[in-house]
């Protein structure tokens, strides 16, 4: 990062913590009530981040806010944790990812839902981005164009490849989205071998085949699955050598070679402040899905000596971080 890339970020940060909070008066004596049905533990960055924004907002847990906690639901526990929070008839109830989304819709057709999801409308999640309708709105991450945007700075990254890899989740990515992928492989006179894995047990074996059939690179597409496991998948990669764009630029801050995207946490902010909407009154209907906006290029080059991989003066001068 450069010098005054840095002061600036400083000097942002500065102002923003010491900015007021224009809290929002709620009911006196009211309690409102947030639930949660996640694949991830409340303590992840991005959920402190999503909590410490409701908490600059005037939603305070133990003041105000009570949190029907469904972090880290066990896979063949979701459907009875969802019912068990719909039961307790909250103000409005979080998710992530799309297999989470369609159980709490499933178990409520009322309570305003708010996703965070890959793309809530190729999942069939709202009506349209602008008008959601229903009791479902939230953040749509842009998953379909930006694995499209991944695959082709990886190609970038390794250019003499001529076999690639992709790690999918099949209950995210559509046969029509490895379709357009493999047309885009095809294209540049690529092979591309499509990995399906919906299931944690499945995912290192995935990644020990890609290279064992000849591919160069791995492509790891969105999926909260993958973001999950990332820690996993970013040691096994660095040892079986092999080039990896990841979905998150934290994930290239963690160690993995590279990342591009929104950021994860930031987003989760941005998340929040729905949330605030729906918890002040607001329908889902009433919302529009929104998208994020801004996208960042990472680059560990630590990891890239690591593996014996040379990145190209081009590449390095369009990243937005270079990590060293």
């Amino acid at each position: 990062m450069r010098r005054r890339q840095f002061i600036a970020l400083l000097g942002g940060a500065a102002a923003a913590l010491s900015a007021p909070c224009q809290a929002w008066p709620q009911e006196p004596g009211r309690i409102y009530r947030l639930g949660v049905l996640a694949n991830a533990p409340r303590n992840a960055a991005h959920w402190v981040a999503f909590f410490d924004e409701l908490r600059r907002h005037g939603f305070i847990e133990g003041v105000n806010l009570s949190i029907l906690d469904g972090f880290s639901a066990p896979t063949d526990r979701v459907d009875t944790i969802a019912a068990s929070i719909v039961e307790a008839r909250p103000e409005v109830i979080t998710t992530g990812g799309a297999t989470l989304t369609r159980v709490v819709q499933r178990a409520t057709q009322t309570i305003p839902i708010l996703a965070f999801s890959d793309d809530l409308l190729a999942e069939k999640a709202v009506a349209s981005l602008a008008h959601p309708g229903g009791n479902t709105t939230g953040m749509s991450i842009m998953a379909t164009e930006l694995d499209g945007k991944r695959q082709e700075i990886l190609l970038e990254l390794v250019p003499a490849a001529r076999r690639i890899a992709t790690l999918a989740d099949p209950d995210v990515t559509s046969p029509q989205q490895l379709q357009r992928l493999n047309d885009a492989a095809k294209a540049r006179g690529l092979t591309l071998a499509v990995h399906l894995v919906s299931a944690a047990d499945g995912i290192l074996s995935a990644i020990d085949a890609a290279p064992a059939d000849g591919a160069r690179a791995l492509n790891v597409l969105a999926s909260s699955l993958f973001n999950r496991y990332r820690a996993q998948i970013v040691e096994r990669v660095a040892a079986r050598r092999l080039p990896t764009m990841y979905q998150w630029p934290e994930t290239a801050e963690e160690g993995g070679l590279i990342a591009y995207g929104p950021r994860f946490v930031s987003i989760y902010r941005q998340y929040a402040l729905q949330v605030i909407k729906v918890l002040k009154g607001a329908k889902p209907a009433d919302i529009p899905v929104e998208q994020p906006t801004k996208f960042e290029l990472i680059v560990n080059l630590k990891t890239a000596k690591a593996i014996g991989l040379d990145v190209s003066p081009t590449l390095l001068s369009r990243a937005d971080q270079v990590i060293e």
